[in-house]
């Protein structure tokens, strides 16, 4: 007796969503999709009308394939302007790239160094590399699912920008923040440039660290001063300083006027002196030079000694004790060698006193012709030399070793030093810059928190902004100064105007094939042509100006700035400054920061360490979405943790989340819910409890989405597939959906409740895994337009009439 054929009688689950992703073949054919449709011009078109949202983005330098950072970073931005489409916003996405200034520079040396003699030449060569780096860039965050307008990106290179940035400083200069001078800047001898604070960073070094005699040159003022008779001994204050080589600048030696210094007779290798030491420090100075304390003598504060005359430790020269709230008791004698050309507090105190910006370092870094017994010396090799004529004068006290963290170029990693140079700065002060930008600062919400007061002490304390750098890929300052006052020409904003229109059309390099006498005529011999760059940051610190002013699907200010945290000294100040110096507000009402990726241990990556997770691979391995949904699981506020066995537990998740969306898909076969949904009265109670769940948990999600907080979307969307679906509600169903007939009243309300869970799914997850969402998009029931993102959500869907879940239940 044959057995009958219970299968054929069962309505088992079929779709043809394949169970397999397969991410790394299938998601490049969805990106062809998308560029057949056109998604992003579409957006834009059905955007027309809504409220805007636009997130300005901060443009990675055109240089070298994109890492794992940069994937975050765009994958983030990514999953926001997306949910901010699909909850019913205009929010257009326009990136950008940084092109100009050392990091292109450095490529092109490398591989093409003859062309440095052909400045022209070498300009060519910097755009040609950027423009290839920009395209290899360009290619991969597409790759990542990042949807914008990628054909018309943002460009600091581009002839109508590089004339906007020169507009932004134009602007202002008429609004008084342009100043120039000779100050202490951070220079790499290596780039033989000035750097902005952005471009240095912090990495160990061991110096040289001297305590040297600065012994006092007039007894007697000294004795009226403190009431304290040296009887004939030697009289010193003694100085501690980590950079013996600027010992040549000094100037002075500053004390604090409140602390309290002892005057103490000491024997030092057996003879005895008189020492001014802070009393804070007494104790560990004797101990570091092995000396004995025989008398302490008197104690006097630091404003006592102000204006005392001391003897320059190997230079006939005198030089004053001056007063100055920096000094610290923290390390060293409670008194500071002063170098105004060397140091910035060296310099603003020096300002006070009227004392010499001397600088004898050349940009090779070496000491120049003139500089007696140091001449021609690099600085980086003086300290022995310096040493040994403290040794040969009896002043060298103490000399040793110290590892500390020490400026470093950020792209030679070589020591920086400070120097005094002519250069252009945007003053904090001259016009109230610093005040405006502060009270700017609160209008903006900062997400974390603590980024607010991040970047307000970091605006408290800053220096000027050095502007200027003497290189030649990069954006001139165009000004023209005069041969004997190096004042500006008093048209200089008219000039300034009249470059840019040249620029706008031919580029930066109609700058330099300028001749003076074609703007200024018969002024031309009285005037110098600025030969100067402008910083890289300033391009990007304009951005606002040149791309959310200019670009008429964007606005000014933004709604979001996303960067790294590095960013609160770097593009998030540079923005602000030149915002407020423009139009007195900052250029964004919200910054939201992210952490940097570590590995799994919280290690730092690094080629040598073998733990760099390069994003290409990734694509290629497990899929982007695996990647993006990585992303969105990290708390990103914080370090991010990757390694690839944390992807592959993604890639787990990943299926569990899919699977959900298969079997849901499975039972909808042959399900038309324009005609065969269950109106919600006349649905089972399990089912209207399973929507009801839905409902709810898409409040917390769309919240979580507003406050940024992705990984609540995943743990959400995670738990509701791997608990509510698969551990209860969808195994309850099984029976119902699987025996009874197709159109019984019970399974088309089982059908009409995973309809209504499996709309809300797609939209939960299709800003995160973008690919897999378009994909189960294709494979729902009912018609529908050409993509899940051109979907507000609200109000139906596709002009039919069936309902959205929060208008039905």
């Amino acid at each position: 007796m044959q057995q009958p054929d219970y299968k054929a009688s069962l309505n088992l689950p079929h779709t043809a969503f394949p169970m397999r992703g397969k991410l790394a073949e299938r998601e490049p054919q969805i990106l062809e999709h998308w560029q057949n449709i056109q998604l992003y011009a579409r957006l834009r078109q059905a955007g027309a009308g809504k409220p805007r949202y636009v997130l300005h983005d901060g443009p990675p330098y055109a240089n070298g394939e994109i890492h794992i950072g940069h994937a975050v970073n765009k994958i983030l931005k990514d999953i926001i302007v997306k949910s901010k489409t699909l909850a019913g916003f205009d929010a257009p996405y326009v990136p950008g790239w940084d092109c100009h200034g050392l990091p292109v520079e450095h490529q092109v040396e490398k591989k093409k160094s003859k062309l440095r003699a052909d400045p022209d030449a070498f300009r060519a060569a910097c755009r040609e590399y950027a423009t290839r780096q920009i395209e290899r860039q360009r290619r991969d965050f597409i790759r990542l699912g990042v949807v914008g307008d990628w054909q018309n990106p943002y460009l600091t290179m581009a002839a109508a920008f590089e004339a906007d940035i020169l507009r932004a400083l134009g602007k202002l200069i008429a609004h008084g923040h342009l100043q120039r001078g000779a100050k202490p800047v951070y220079w790499c001898v290596d780039c033989r440039s000035a750097l902005a604070e952005a471009e240095v960073e912090y990495l160990d070094k061991t110096s040289t660290a001297v305590d040297v005699r600065f012994h006092l040159a007039d007894d007697q003022a000294f004795a009226k001063a403190t009431g304290i008779d040296p009887a004939g001994l030697a009289v010193s204050i003694p100085i501690w300083t980590t950079t013996p080589w600027t010992l040549p600048a000094n100037q002075a030696v500053c004390v604090h006027p409140e602390f309290d210094y002892a005057v103490c007779k000491v024997t030092i290798a057996g003879k005895a002196e008189i020492m001014v030491l802070a009393e804070a420090l007494l104790e560990p100075c004797l101990r570091r030079y092995g000396g004995q304390l025989i008398a302490t003598l008197g104690a006097v504060p630091g404003a006592r000694l102000e204006r005392l005359a001391l003897q320059h430790p190997f230079y006939p020269r005198r030089v004053p004790v001056i007063l100055g709230r920096h000094v610290t008791v923290e390390a060293g004698t409670g008194a500071v060698h002063t170098a105004p050309g060397h140091g910035a507090e060296d310099f603003t105190v020096g300002q006070q006193y009227g004392l010499p910006i001397d600088n004898p370092v050349d940009d090779r870094g070496c000491f120049v012709a003139d500089t007696e017994l140091f001449a021609g010396l690099a600085v980086s090799r003086a300290d022995p030399a310096v040493i040994e004529a403290l040794e040969q004068r009896g002043k060298l006290l103490r000399a040793s070793k110290l590892e500390h963290a020490y400026p470093h170029c950020w792209r030679h990693k070589t020591p920086i030093i400070f120097r005094a140079t002519a250069q252009w700065f945007i003053s904090m002060q001259q016009a109230g810059l610093r005040e405006q930008a502060l009270e700017a600062i609160d209008t903006v919400a900062w997400l974390p928190e603590w980024g607010q007061a991040r970047i307000r002490g970091m605006v408290e304390h800053r220096p000027d902004w050095c502007i200027s750098r003497q290189r030649a890929w990069g954006v001139p300052i165009a000004l023209f100064t005069h041969k004997d006052t190096g004042q500006l020409h008093p048209r200089a904003l008219a000039l300034l105007e009249r470059v840019a229109q040249r620029v706008q059309e031919h580029g930066l390099e109609a700058w330099h094939a300028l001749q003076p006498a074609e703007l200024l005529g018969a002024e031309a011999d009285d005037y110098d042509k600025v030969t100067d760059s402008l910083d890289v940051w300033f391009d990007s610190g304009s951005s606002h100006d040149c791309v959310l002013r200019r670009h008429e699907a964007l606005g000014y200010p933004a709604d979001l700035y996303l960067e790294g945290s590095d960013q609160h000294r770097g593009w998030f100040q540079s923005s602000l400054l030149v915002s407020v110096g423009i139009g007195g507000q900052a250029p964004y009402k919200t910054v939201l920061t992210h952490g940097f990726t570590v590995d799994q241990d919280g290690k730092k990556m690094s080629k040598s360490l073998g733990n760099v997770v390069q994003p290409q691979a990734v694509v290629r391995q497990l899929g982007a979405d695996v990647l993006r949904l990585w992303v969105a699981a990290t708390d990103y506020r914080n370090e991010m943790h990757v390694s690839e066995e944390i992807l592959k537990r993604m890639a787990d998740s990943y299926r569990r989340m899919r699977n959900t969306a298969r079997y849901l898909l499975a039972n909808l076969n042959g399900f038309e819910p324009a005609r065969q949904q269950t109106p919600p009265a006349d649905m089972v109670a399990l089912d209207r409890w399973a929507v009801e769940r839905a409902r709810s948990l898409q409040e917390e999600i769309t919240a979580a989405y507003e406050g940024f907080n992705f990984h609540a979307v995943y743990q959400k969307a995670h738990n509701f597939c791997a608990l509510d679906m698969g551990a209860f509600y969808l195994d309850v169903l099984k029976d119902r959906i699987y025996t009874m007939p197709a159109d019984a009243p019970a399974r088309r309300s089982a059908q009409t409740a995973m309809f209504h869970i499996l709309e809300a799914l797609v939209r939960w997850l299709a800003p995160i895994l973008s690919f897999t969402a378009e994909e189960i998009w294709r494979h729902m029931p009912g018609a529908r337009n050409e993509s899940v993102f051109l979907n507000t959500w609200y109000g139906g869907l596709d002009g039919h009439a069936r309902r959205t879940m929060d208008d039905a239940f």
